[in-house]
């Protein structure tokens, strides 16, 4: 028995076409390619074509309509806080590590060495 028979004879109760089961089983054959484990005991080798059996013995959830697009707009926020968060800790790694008293040290510092002369005077207006 090979997979293309399996796909003949797919229930189609749970999934509506043939496209949506290939979509389905694109997306779990890179969740496997990716180090995740398999649900089901194949005799297959291949990620896509394990995918697909998943997806045929039922073992792989899916979503559909507005509840995919509600999941997925989540996922998308999730890794952009996901992402922001990295590079504010990169970021951080990045600059000088320098204490507040020090800066301020070094402002006081700059402030004082100018001379009297140089700064504007400024007096009232007749």
């Amino acid at each position: 028995m090979d997979i293309m028979s399996l796909i003949t004879d797919f229930d189609d109760t749970k999934i509506d076409s043939r496209y949506r089961l290939v979509i389905i089983a694109a997306q779990r054959a890179r969740q496997l390619m990716q180090g995740s484990k398999s649900q089901v005991t194949s005799k297959f080798t291949k990620e896509t074509t394990i995918a697909l059996d998943e997806v045929l013995q039922g073992k792989t959830d899916f979503m559909t309509g507005k509840e995919a697009k509600v999941a997925m707009k989540e996922a998308m926020m999730a890794r952009e806080i996901e992402d922001r968060a990295r590079a504010r800790a990169k970021a951080k790694a990045l600059l000088p590590q320098e204490d507040e008293s020090e800066i301020k040290k070094d402002l006081s510092v700059y402030l004082s060495d100018r001379k009297e002369e140089e700064l504007p005077i400024v007096g009232p207006e007749e």
